[in-house]
């Protein structure tokens, strides 16, 4: 009979292990991070009683959880990508948004600038033309400084996503970290047997974590889930974490970085070292959208304010002066590394604004040369000495004495669209006229028909920066005869031989005469002194809105900004169908994850109908064993 009791004792306690599993299951079924559980059990063997071997029952062997690390790994992997891509498409599509943008965008306050000089080139005299070109003007530096307080605020928003995901990776790993101890723990106290629940509780933080940045997960046995990051920097090794900080780069403070927190202080770790995840989307964000539409935009600014300026100060005002610039400009942002410890100090002034790109500079001193790499694509452009001229922008060496390993952030156009301001107050000052008048056979101006006696014609003639070197201080006649040109007074470059259409240049001044002119006809060149009613050079700076001045003179201002928007749109386009294929892979990890570790209600049901069963026939067992023992309690009476 004991062995009859025994067996359903068994079997009893097996049902009703499985009835606390399936419930188990069944209540943790919307749990986040549950893994269904299943009793595994196995014979307890028979026992020789002569005619055979006799069962003996059943035992409990383990209730184990069903869970895949390579399914796991699919998912996480899966998290990692579409949390970065995610982070990315929610911030560039503020860029793009805002450049754009028909009303709000860059493009028409350029057309209204350009407006306003068309409009004073047509009259030149006008004082309502002059302050509607001024006003137009200042719309314009307006919008660049908008713009680009707009791009800061997106990167203050940046630096404050950085450290809301630095401490939530710090809160993870510390729970990964005491889950590991726990389960160590409950490990040992088990006899072996796991903490399932707990296991779960530690690969849902992975996921989480995951979902934060790139991680690489090992078990090591005793001791738990190792985390690290990056190019195997550790997060988590056993019962111990490592704790990251953001903090201010040491060559910008308006820029996080991210870095080890030690006893010793913060060891700062590379850009390159921190990927995937919200934390990943956000440095690659700002390192190759954010970073490169700032300088873009201060590379247009600055275009169009040098190119400006040049014109400008090639003109007449309106009261007969020089023109001057038309915009203050600032210069390129140097900042030397906090830890530098010697005592140089490293200029740049920008040459050529044809010739500059979208990127910021690294300048190090590694004795006795400097080393300059461009950010943008981290090429080295010099290993040598100061100064020198790279991608249009004079590095110099100004004062002080380097020491090795002091290093430099150049930021050529950074400040250009938020420090440009309109420098002229007086429209009396725009330098609408040309420096030069021309005239043929008459005085300068013409007070009267031409006396010569050819058909020849002369040009209004423009000037050239080098015109300004050494400005025409008095009139100069240009005689035709027997096929030649001279000068009077003698001046460099005639006499000449004549060819009707023919650009002459001389002291920064082009002119031509066409036609056919004869001997003894004359020509004038001479200072312009009134500026009045001359619109040339107005002429001139409109025409600066379709100049090639960019890329070494291949794109205009409205084709620069159009290639920015361009970029940034593409860039979002590429981003969102990323985000929406890695959002496609997840979906399909996770619903593999769920088919294997997920909880099926209806199968539970089964179960726990199928435990009910066998625990109501264990019951029935016992029942009869002790109705046999009764009977033969019975016979011994």
């Amino acid at each position: 009979m004991a062995s009859i009791l025994s067996v359903g004792q068994s079997g009893l306690a097996a049902a009703q292990v499985g009835i606390t599993t399936t419930g188990h299951n069944i209540t943790n079924a919307a749990t986040p991070g549950y893994s269904r559980q299943l009793v595994v059990q196995a014979s307890k063997g028979g026992q020789q009683i002569g005619s055979g071997f006799q069962g003996q029952g059943t035992d409990v062997v383990s209730i184990q959880r069903v869970f895949d690390d390579f399914t796991a790994s699919r998912v996480n992997s899966s998290q990692t990508g579409k949390a970065a891509f995610d982070t990315f498409n929610n911030q560039i599509n503020q860029i793009d948004n805002l450049f754009a943008d028909p009303t709000s965008g860059l493009s028409p306050s350029l057309q209204d600038f350009f407006g306003g000089i068309q409009g004073l080139a047509a009259d030149p005299s006008s004082a309502a033309q002059r302050q509607t070109l001024l006003s137009s003007a200042e719309s314009l530096v307006s919008r660049f400084r908008s713009l680009d307080g707009q791009l800061s605020q997106i990167a203050d928003g940046v630096n404050k996503q950085i450290t809301g995901s630095v401490t939530n990776i710090n809160s993870f790993s510390q729970q990964i970290a005491k889950l590991n101890d726990s389960i160590a723990k409950a490990t040992a106290s088990g006899s072996g047997a796991v903490p399932n629940d707990l296991l779960d509780q530690r690969d849902l933080l992975i996921t989480q974590l995951s979902k934060e940045i790139k991680v690489t997960v090992s078990n090591q046995p005793g001791s738990g889930y190792n985390v690290s990051i990056g190019n195997g920097q550790p997060l988590v090794i056993g019962n111990a974490t490592f704790t990251l900080q953001a903090a201010p780069s040491l060559t910008d403070q308006n820029r996080l970085e991210v870095g080890y927190l030690t006893p010793a202080g913060l060891t700062r770790l590379p850009e390159s070292a921190i990927s995937g995840g919200t934390l990943g989307g956000l440095f690659d964000f700002r390192s190759t959208t954010l970073d490169t539409s700032r300088n873009e935009l201060g590379r247009i600014a600055l275009g169009l304010a040098t190119q400006f300026n040049d014109q400008s100060r090639l003109g007449i005002d309106q009261n007969g002066n020089p023109g001057k610039n038309f915009f203050t400009i600032p210069g390129p942002q140097v900042t030397p590394n906090s830890l530098n410890s010697g005592t140089a100090v490293i200029g740049a002034t920008v040459s050529d604004v044809s010739a500059l790109t979208a990127s910021d500079y690294r300048v190090a001193f590694a004795g006795p040369n400097y080393v300059v790499t461009r950010l943008k694509d981290n090429v080295v452009l010099l290993n040598g000495t100061l100064p020198t001229t790279i991608d249009g922008i004079d590095f110099a060496e100004v004062s002080g004495t380097p020491a090795a390993g002091d290093n430099y952030v150049v930021r050529p156009t950074i400040n250009a669209a938020s420090g440009l301001t309109v420098a002229l107050t007086d429209k009396t000052e725009i330098a609408a006229a040309a420096p030069i008048v021309t005239a043929a056979g008459v005085t300068v101006p013409p007070t009267g028909p031409s006396t010569n006696g050819g058909n020849g014609k002369i040009s209004a003639g423009s000037v050239d920066k080098s015109y300004l070197g050494s400005p025409l201080a008095a009139p100069i006649t240009l005689t035709f005869n027997a096929g030649s040109i001279s000068s009077s007074p003698a001046t460099s470059g005639f006499p000449q031989t004549y060819v009707s259409g023919q650009d002459i240049t001389f002291g920064g001044i082009t002119f031509n005469i066409t036609g056919a002119p004869i001997n003894g006809d004359t020509f004038t060149i001479a200072p312009n002194t009134t500026g009045a009613g001359d619109g040339r050079n107005a002429v001139a700076l409109g025409a600066l809105q379709t100049k090639k001045i960019f890329d070494n003179k291949s794109n205009s201002l409205a084709g620069a900004f159009g290639l920015l928007v361009s970029n940034v749109g593409n860039k979002a386009r590429e981003v969102a169908v990323n985000a929406a294929a890695e959002g496609k892979l997840l979906q399909n990890a996770v619903a593999l994850q769920q088919s294997q570790s997920g909880v099926n209600l209806d199968e539970e049901a089964s179960n726990l109908l199928r435990y009910q069963q066998a625990y109501q026939a264990a019951g029935k067992l016992m029942q009869t064993a002790s109705t046999l023992f009764d009977v033969l309690l019975g016979l011994g009476r």
